[in-house]
Order: C-alpha cells, then structure tokens, then sequence
C-alpha cells in the first residue's frame, strides 16, 4: 500500500470522525429540548436514552458479520448518511412514536458507523507502525465542539431542532459522502501474530479486561452526553443556555488531551497514560458532585474530558494489538461494550438521580472510572514500544 494512500485514508477517516462528532453532540446536548419538542416526560426519558445504545450493541454485533464480506470502508461509506439523516428525523418530529422511530434508526446506524469507524483506524494504525489512534479520536472531539457550539446557538436564539438540525446535516452530508471516496482498508497482521490464533478467532476471555474498561468509560462518558445539560439546569439552576456548554467545555479538554496522547503513548506507554486518565476523571466527577455553582460544575466536567479523552481510543488500538489478525472481530465485539457503558450509565444515573439525588448519581462513574487503573496492564507494559512489538520502524513516515 503506497504512502500517499495511507495518507489520504487517514485524512479522510479523520472527516468522518469529525462528522460523526457533530452529529452525536447536537443530539446529545439538545436532550431537554427534545424532551420537550416530544412531551417525554423524566420517567419515561431513560427509556428512550437505553433504547439508543441497545439497538447500536445490535447493529455492532452485526457489523461483524457484514465487514467479514465488504469491509469496514464500504459500511461506513453508507452508515454515516442513515446517521445525518436520522438525526434530521428527530428535529422533524411532533408525535412521540416518531421520536421512537428517529432515534431507532439513529441507533441502528450509529452502531453500524461507530464500530467501522474504529477497525479502519486500528488497522491504519497497524499500516503506520505507530499510534495514531487518538488523532482520528480527536477530530471526534473537534466535531463535537463545533456541534456543541452550534447546539447553542439554537438554543440562545430559540431555534426549533429542524431549525437547528437541517442545514448542519445539508452541508455535512455531501462533506461525509465525498471523502468516503478515499477510506482504506487498512493492511491485514502477519500470520501467527499476536493471540489471535487462540482458538481460530477472539478469545474473550483476553478481551474481557478490555470490555470492562471500555464499559466504565462509556458510563462517564455517557453520564457526560446524557445528563450535563440536565444536572446544571435542574441541579445547579443555570439557564438552558448555559446547559449546553459543559459538554462543549468537555470536548475541549477532551480534544487537547487526544491532540497530545498519541506522543504521551509513544513516550510513556499507553498503560501509564490510561492510568493518568482514569485518576483526572474521577477527580473531575468529584468536582461536579460537590460543586455549588454552574461554573464549579463545568469546571469538573472540563477536567473530565481530559481524563476520559485517552481511554476509549487506547482501548480501541490494545484491542487491534492483543488480536492483529482478527481486529476487525475485536473491535466490534468491544464496541458492543460502548454501548454498555451508556445503557447502565444513563439510567443508572437517571435512576439514582430520582430515587436519591443527582449529586450522589455522580459518584458511581468515579468509582468505575478509578477501577480502570487496575486494569491498566492489559494495554502493555512497555513504555516506548506502545504495549509491546506493535510499533515497527519505517523507512518513510507517512505523516
């Protein structure tokens, strides 16, 4: 595969990262706007927030199945518009079961595009011989730093989600469609690499300590989405407006700790950079849980972006290195516990939140995300070789 191949499939996964963080913040930071463009009321709220992550789990298992035979290029090349469409339904709506239908979709698809999304980047990854991983993960976090931003200016002006939703998706479709043109599917392992021939595929019981982890981050990260804008409004009293900005102040810390971690991964190793990670979020959710004001509050999750912004992608990449042969298997089945994370965060949180109080809901993720340092070692010990024998030299960088 030649240089400027790699290359501009980088630059174009990279797009549709950045799309897909749009996407996602506009419909996550406009939550109690939908609530109440629907009249869903707060108990019937965390159903619809599961049946998301549940439905993207479904279509994650089966994606499995589906790159097997086209690869990951070709389903994200179609995953991605069902997306942008879908959330269009979801401003467009009035009645309730056309939320459900919405946001149905927006799940299917999003499970879909998410899990392909990954393999591409754990194996060009592998084709660079390096981490890079991150990098794709902060255009994620770019996307939703201009979703949030725009997420807010609906809000400050009062705009109707169609309002709000359609022209974004108008010009980010065509942006997701054109540079689907230059995805690569990335090199295949070596044979007898890695533990990939345990058994012929993807011994779970490796993978495990990895799905765990990836579980606890989602819940934060979920807790985040889900029920930032909520807490500050219901909790800490701020306006609607002021409700949209600590995901975004979430996304900017998560966006420079991204933008960095892959030199903090090559100096240092992904190990002790996860374990940083998990120790800065559960600091961050401490902060939200006793904070008395709305800027104490966005204060905590600015914190918690930066230490939850390395633990997913790492998680991703130590995936593709402990089963080189089989990542794309890997990478869908840990996908699997994204969506976990979010359907146990959501209306665990939801749930505490009602039946005790928001504050202390807080304190669940940051006891989870500090369990991440345990197993910390499953994403390699060795600090300058990136877990161990990944990383190979290259006669000519590829950028």
């Amino acid at each position: 595969m030649t240089d400027e191949r790699l290359r501009g499939g980088r630059r174009s996964l990279a797009v549709s990262f950045f799309v897909q963080g749009v996407t996602f913040a506009l419909l996550v930071t406009r939550i109690p706007a939908i609530q109440d463009q629907y009249g869903i009321s707060d108990g019937l709220l965390p159903v619809f927030l599961a049946a998301v992550p549940i439905l993207a789990g479904v279509a994650s298992v089966v994606t499995e199945k589906v790159v097997a035979r086209s690869g990951p290029a070709a389903l994200l090349r179609w995953a991605q518009p069902v997306v942008l469409l879908a959330l269009v339904g979801v401003g467009a709506g009035s009645q309730l079961w056309h939320a459900a239908v919405a946001l149905g979709l927006f799940g299917l698809a999003v499970g879909a595009l998410d899990a392909s999304m990954n393999m591409l980047g754990v194996s060009l990854q592998r084709a660079y011989g390096r981490s890079i991983m991150l990098g794709f993960h902060a255009s994620y976090s770019l996307g939703g730093i201009a979703g949030a931003s725009l997420a807010w200016v609906g809000a400050h002006w009062h705009l109707s989600l169609f309002a709000s939703y359609l022209p974004v998706v108008a010009l980010l479709l065509p942006v997701a469609f054109v540079g689907s043109r230059w995805y690569v599917n990335g090199e295949p392992a070596p044979q007898g690499t890695g533990h990939s021939q345990v058994r012929g595929g993807v011994a779970f019981k490796l993978l495990m300590p990895l799905c765990l982890v990836m579980t606890f981050a989602y819940i934060g990260d979920s807790t985040v989405s889900n029920w930032s804008a909520k807490y500050l409004q219901d909790v800490l009293h701020s306006s609607e407006e002021m409700a949209t900005v600590p995901y975004n102040a979430y996304m900017v810390t998560t966006l420079l700790g991204r933008s960095v971690g892959d030199f903090g991964v090559r100096r240092f190793g992904a190990a002790a950079v996860v374990r940083a990670g998990a120790v800065l979020a559960a600091v961050g959710f401490a902060v939200v849980a006793v904070a008395q004001g709305a800027r104490v509050g966005m204060a905590g999750f600015t914190v918690l972006g930066l230490g939850l912004s390395v633990v997913v992608p790492q998680t991703f990449a130590a995936a593709g290195r402990l089963f080189p042969e089989h990542s794309d298997a890997a990478v869908a089945r840990l996908n699997v516990f994204n969506y976990v994370g979010f359907l146990i965060g959501s209306p665990l949180v939801g749930a505490l939140g009602d039946a005790w109080s928001y504050r202390g809901a807080m304190l669940v993720p940051m006891v989870l995300v500090l369990v991440t340092v345990v197993y910390a070692t499953s994403f390699g010990a060795r600090p300058a070789r990136y877990g161990g024998g990944h990383e190979q030299p290259r006669t000519v960088d590829v950028g």
